[in-house]
């Protein structure tokens, strides 16, 4: 026997399927069939006319004329009676169910870190420790402790034209690719070859942001080398090979890693997902996958815009610095990292993350001290900063040690471009002193 249910509008026995689904009724159903439904809405539009974008019409309404009911049911276009009216409120409610719906389904939809890394990019969870070799307080006597090297404010992809800034700077693709290089090759070389038997617990990679040169302003979108996808996959191959050639030099390493301004996807900068709309992050996050199974190879990809980790018994925390403003006047940079580096550090110590050191990029001049330490830039001086009348910096970035007992000890900026040559002048020079009369 053929299920029935009565509509409580024409109130006509008909079959389940005349009847639109709704999850909020106890039958699963709702109350009205639906050529109720349709002559509802098509007197309601008659009486209401509006563009169609103004509403949604019901599920399932078609703009045809419903279908002739069954020989054996009565006409549902007979006369209702007055409590039976089509109101406003019934056509909001169902505006009102269908805007829930479509919530439900985008809210299912959203891109989430986790489900980036588990669905689109297959990995596993992210390591929320660091890994043990870091932390450990019994190094073998003459180690000189974990050096790290901080890279950031690549800007793979940006043409620099020295015509423009009194030929200081030149940079492009091929040039990146070689500065980068170097800036590895000079690492081991000044861990290995300038210090007294050397030793080391392993190396701290850390990348500090702004790895691409991105769209986020349209100069840039019409004079950058390479399309921002392009950058970013060079990005991520640049970081593997880093990575393999100072695993073979060290033994193990670490690579903390935040996001930049300049790799964002949206004009604006975002502060909910910040890290999974980041092509940045996109590159950590492909570098990371050729190291899952090398366990003297930990990534460290937070989910947010800082990064949090310890050498010993110093702890760090790094953020690009992109949100510190306010800067200008006779302290220049160091007024805003300043600021901002109370604010970070007094929220962290409310929350039970205090800090010692804090690393900052961003501003491109590399300035070291054991409370703030500010990288350079690969890039180096540039258009905006020729505009702007910013003291001149070459590029180069940060290198400093570790120890397990005196903390941050010997320091060496990374210059990826030698200097010129100084001619033939003594290695140092005195002026003679002058007598004076009497």
């Amino acid at each position: 026997m053929m299920k029935t249910k009565m509509c409580t509008e024409c109130h006509q026995q008909r079959p389940l399927d005349d009847f639109h689904r709704d999850g909020t009724s106890p039958s699963g159903l709702r109350y009205n069939c639906k050529f109720c439904v349709a002559k509802r809405w098509s007197e309601y539009k008659a009486r209401r006319p509006r563009r169609k974008s103004d509403y949604l019409p019901p599920e399932g309404y078609k703009e045809t004329q419903p279908a002739p009911p069954p020989a054996h049911v009565e006409n549902p276009d007979q006369e209702k009676s007055p409590g039976q009216e089509i109101t406003d409120l019934a056509v909001a409610n169902e505006q009102v169910r269908q805007l829930h719906a479509e919530v439900n389904r985008l809210r299912h939809s959203v891109l989430t870190e986790e489900r980036v890394r588990r669905e689109i990019l297959k990995l596993a969870e992210a390591p929320s420790n660091p890994p043990t070799w870091l932390v450990r307080t019994d190094s073998e006597k003459g180690c000189y402790g974990v050096p790290t090297l901080f890279l950031s404010d690549q800007h793979l992809g940006e043409v620099v034209d020295p015509d423009q800034i009194g030929g200081v700077n030149k940079y492009n693709m091929e040039i990146a690719r070689a500065r980068w290089r170097r800036c590895i090759e000079k690492t081991i070389d000044l861990c290995y070859n300038f210090l007294a038997r050397p030793q080391f617990d392993g190396i701290v990679l850390a990348f500090g942001g702004d790895g691409v040169s991105g769209d986020i302003h349209e100069e840039l979108s019409a004079t950058n080398d390479e399309a921002v996808g392009t950058t970013t996959l060079e990005l991520a191959d640049l970081i593997s090979w880093s990575v393999r050639e100072l695993r073979k030099a060290f033994g193990r390493v670490f690579v903390p890693c935040v996001i930049g301004n300049h790799a964002r996807m949206s004009m604006k900068p975002r502060y909910k997902c910040a890290a999974v709309t980041s092509f940045d992050w996109l590159a950590y996050q492909m570098a990371s996958r050729e190291f899952a199974q090398d366990p003297m190879v930990t990534f460290n990809i937070p989910s947010g815009l800082e990064a949090h980790w310890r050498i010993y018994n110093h702890r760090y925390t790094m953020t690009h610095g992109s949100q510190f403003s306010g800067g200008g006047g006779i302290a220049g940079v160091f007024a805003p990292v300043v600021r901002g580096d109370a604010r970070i550090r007094a929220r962290s110590t409310q929350v039970g993350a205090a800090y010692d050191t804090l690393l900052v990029a961003h501003f491109h001049q590399l300035k070291m001290d054991s409370r703030i330490i500010m990288n350079g830039s690969l890039i180096g001086y540039n258009e905006m900063a020729n505009a702007c009348a910013f003291p001149y910096e070459p590029p180069r970035q940060a290198l400093w040690l570790t120890h397990p007992r005196y903390r941050i000890t010997f320091s060496f900026p990374v210059m990826p471009e030698d200097p010129p040559p100084t001619g033939t002048e003594p290695w140092t020079s005195w002026h003679p002193t002058t007598t004076l009369p009497g």
